[in-house]
């Protein structure tokens, strides 16, 4: 497992993020368990020093007899000086031995004041938490002087050390407690996904699209991923079937008038040529590149880009010969002037093959939509047939001349600009997306104005 994958990183920054979260959770606990013990030490500290206050005032003869200064307090060994008014030891502890605690300083500006405070004192290499408190003035030898009580901070620094050591430990513990829960918990999630991705790369491998990825058994973001993908490989059989049937229909289209071009090109060679066999060889010609064109023209039109002309309907609709136009306004769309006539043309030229009676073209708007219309007045489709006919070599039950691509193009055409083709009974219908600028304008040219009874 490298830091490259997700598991490594998603690991190593949750690994990260509780580490950091316990150092500062440490760091709190650290601050507040020091607090508390400097203000248990200070408490102690004014405490004995109320003590040694009360029996300088009571008893000052008991000052100077030995060991009475000594005395632990809160599990702390105390240690104390006693000074006069002029700041001179009356008094101090056995347990300095021969040391003293220089705060002669402090002591002249507490008696001064009268006021007490804590100061903090180095002893021999060892620091010393003083309180230095005034006495009253009462009879004996320390009246009206201070009375001074330390005590050593090592003790206090030692379980400091020790609380800051636990708070690293259990930090650097917990980060590896949950890097080893996340790593089994992000084992378990993803693996789903890695039986996905092989079985992807499978399918990479095989190019089989008909093949599906394993299922989750849980709804979550890895089972709507495997849905999702599912669906898509799902769409890519569906096309690449769509594609094989397109090339079996487009070359049993081709056989037929191959298949007669070559007969004949074989009869005039044994037979020579005749009227009614060059004939039949140009009819046969025609087809043939009537079908390459036709065939050209829907490979171009699924894979061309969207186009970005402005186009009027209507004008298209008045270009064509032998047919009603009916266009009450401008009709505009943005799209490919060419292909968008080929269609038209593709439509008028079906009513005239299929169709019978008057043929009826109509550019109109609808909301936000652009209608082209072309109708006649025969029976038209079915609701089956209507959703078949634009299908490719479709032909309907009369299978008569063309190559049945005619409707395929059109609906092809619709698409790429973003709209469709559909119909209904004998009205065949383009439906784009207007360009309102252009639909909407009220101009009042004599060519805008519908042509009537065009035939």
């Amino acid at each position: 497992m490298t830091l490259r994958s997700l598991r490594a990183r998603s690991i190593l920054a949750a690994s990260i993020a509780i580490l950091l979260a316990l150092v500062v959770v440490g760091a709190g606990v650290d601050l507040l368990v020091a607090r508390h013990l400097h203000r248990s030490l200070d408490d102690s500290l004014r405490s004995r020093a109320a003590d040694i206050a009360r029996l300088s005032a009571s008893a000052p003869a008991l000052l100077t007899t030995p060991g009475a200064l000594d005395a632990p307090g809160g599990g702390t060994q105390l240690v104390a000086e006693v000074f006069d008014r002029h700041a001179r030891i009356v008094a101090r502890s056995v347990a300095l031995g021969g040391r003293v605690i220089a705060v002669q300083s402090g002591a002249h500006r507490v008696i001064e004041s009268g006021r007490a405070r804590f100061l903090n004192v180095s002893l021999a290499s060892e620091h010393f938490r003083v309180y230095v408190a005034p006495l009253s003035e009462f009879r004996g030898p320390a009246s009206g002087g201070a009375v001074v009580v330390a005590a050593s901070t090592e003790e206090l620094g030692d379980t400091l050390n020790s609380v800051r050591l636990f708070t690293l430990l259990a930090a650097l513990a917990g980060a590896g407690a949950a890097a080893a829960a996340l790593a089994l918990l992000m084992g378990r999630a993803l693996a789903p996904l890695g039986r996905l991705t092989q079985a992807a790369a499978e399918i990479g491998r095989t190019g089989d699209a008909r093949r599906r990825l394993p299922a989750p058994e849980s709804d979550d973001e890895i089972g709507r991923l495997a849905s999702t993908l599912n669906g898509m490989l799902g769409a890519l059989e569906r096309s690449r079937d769509a594609e094989r049937r397109f090339l079996a229909d487009a070359s049993h289209e081709l056989r037929t008038p191959l298949t007669a071009l070559v007969g004949n090109v074989g009869y005039l060679r044994r037979h020579g040529a005749s009227d009614e066999l060059v004939a039949e060889l140009e009819a046969d010609t025609a087809r043939l590149a009537r079908l390459t064109d036709d065939l050209l023209a829907i490979s171009r039109e699924e894979a061309a880009a969207p186009p970005d002309e402005v186009v009027r309907l209507d004008e298209l609709a008045r270009r064509v010969d032998g047919v009603v136009v009916l266009a009450a306004g401008p009709v505009g769309v943005r799209g490919d002037p060419a292909a968008l006539e080929r269609a038209l043309r593709n439509l008028v030229e079906n009513a005239h093959r299929h169709g019978r009676g008057r043929i009826t073209v109509s550019a109109e708007t609808d909301g936000d939509r652009a209608l082209l219309t072309v109708e006649d007045e025969g029976n038209g489709l079915d609701g089956e047939d209507a959703e078949r006919a634009f299908g490719r070599f479709w032909r309907g039950r009369d299978s008569g001349p063309g190559s049945g691509l005619g409707l395929a193009i059109v609906r092809a055409t619709a698409e790429r600009h973003g709209g469709k083709a559909y119909a209904v009974g004998s009205r065949f219908t383009i439906e784009l997306p207007a360009l309102r600028a252009i639909s909407e304008s009220t101009g009042t040219r004599r060519e805008d104005e519908p042509e009537k009874g065009r035939q």
